[in-house]
């Protein structure tokens, strides 16, 4: 176990630098076209990192219970010690995170932590390390518990789960280009790019953390289209310098819109559906921006065949 905090140690130093080389390659860049390197995106990413760091220290994680639970009831014990094992583990891990991920984006409790993810306004590798502080207190450790009720060890999964996301530390780039038939199989940073869009085509897809496959199976597969640029940050862009801010803020709304939901059910609702439900169904949701969209198309082009 020391030796896996002093490998954890030394990959989260090249993670960071790596992220700096890029932020200052990025800002040179920036200076050559006459823009702005907002510096401060960097500065909260690195907050969170911190911030995370340091909560890993209070015995807050309800990942302990949930998977010791699952563990005291599985229903084998299996050991990771041949190839097809491994390979088992692998794909079982990604179909547990599509699951993950997908409910992080259509269930509000979960997209009050996971949109700080997405708060970022520009995609940069240091974006890949912006997480949120409230991850450890959400449960949703309870999508990856079915691997340990079949017998998995919890320490194994987490440590998978782990290799997952540094997989995912590339991912987060606008000047990797597409990878051609890799597109087909692996999550790769034009995938990527699609699912951190706020453009209303873009929303909602490619939630897959290593692979791509069950996104195409479950139909929130979306390319990238050189005739829509990806809009990178949240729908409604976020521009606080405040770290505090940053990670609390979706809780913050979360509670504000219980509080005034008016009845026991819509509270439930604002908790429990996609962000940007209402009651009164004039929402935000994905679906609803679509709609409306959808609309300004159609008015679009009637407009332009009467001209």
């Amino acid at each position: 176990m020391e030796n896996l905090h002093y490998i954890a140690f030394f990959v989260t130093g090249i993670v960071v630098a790596a992220s700096f080389a890029e932020a200052f390659f990025l800002a040179r860049k920036a200076r050559r076209e006459g823009r702005e390197y907002h510096w401060h995106e960097m500065g909260l990413s690195l907050a969170d990192m911190v911030g995370r760091k340091l909560m890993a220290f209070l015995p807050l994680s309800l990942a302990t219970p949930i998977f010791a639970f699952a563990w005291q009831h599985r229903l084998f014990t299996v050991e990771i010690n041949s190839a097809l094992a491994v390979l088992l583990l692998f794909v079982g891990q990604e179909f547990c995170y599509y699951w993950y991920h997908r409910a992080s984006h259509r269930i509000r409790f979960f997209w009050a932590t996971h949109a700080v993810h997405h708060s970022p306004n520009e995609l940069t590798l240091g974006t890949a390390y912006r997480l949120g502080w409230t991850g450890k207190i959400t449960g949703t450790a309870v999508f990856f518990a079915p691997l340990v009720f079949l017998g998995v060890r919890p320490e194994v999964v987490l440590a998978t789960l782990s290799l997952n996301l540094l997989y995912q530390f590339w991912l987060h780039t606008t000047w990797i280009p597409k990878l051609g038939w890799l597109e087909y199989v692996f999550n790769t940073p034009s995938a990527h790019r699609v699912h951190h869009a706020s453009n209303v085509d873009y929303l909602d897809a490619n939630y897959g953390g290593v692979l791509i496959v069950f996104d195409r199976l479950f139909g929130t597969y979306v390319e990238e289209r050189e005739d829509e640029p990806c809009r990178f940050g949240l729908v409604h862009p976020t521009t606080t310098h405040n770290p505090l801010v940053n990670q609390f803020e979706h809780w913050i709304s979360l509670g504000k819109d219980m509080k005034d939901a008016g009845s026991m059910l819509n509270a439930i609702g604002y908790l429990t559906m996609p962000p940007g439900w209402a009651p009164n169904g004039e929402g935000t949701t994905t679906e609803a921006l679509r709609k409306q969209h959808q609309q300004q198309q159609q008015q679009q082009e009637m407009a332009a065949s009467a001209g």
